[in-house]
């Protein structure tokens, strides 16, 4: 998936989808429960947010990017909140 962030302008909702479940897995977190833990943030609009339902707000961006070991702006990408800058 990582080919996705570098080579996509901006991700779909299936593909926000699946970063999030492969950053999960190589970081051994078990599912959403799990990382709605780790970050304080509720499970279900960690849900929303890699659905591409909702934009997160600013004070839940660092806790996401924190837990999920990415910058805030890799985060905001894989969420589908920005595109991805061409070099």
């Amino acid at each position: 998936m990582r080919s996705a962030l570098k080579k996509a302008q901006k991700l779909t909702p299936s593909e926000s989808a699946e970063w999030l479940r492969t950053r999960m897995q190589a970081l051994n977190i078990s599912g959403l429960e799990e990382l709605a833990q780790r970050t304080g943030v509720d499970r279900g609009s960690v849900s929303r947010y890699f659905r591409q339902e909702r934009v997160p707000k600013i004070d839940v961006i660092a806790p996401l990017a924190q837990a999920l070991e990415v910058s805030p702006e890799t985060l905001l990408i894989a969420l589908g909140a920005i595109e991805k800058k061409r070099n």
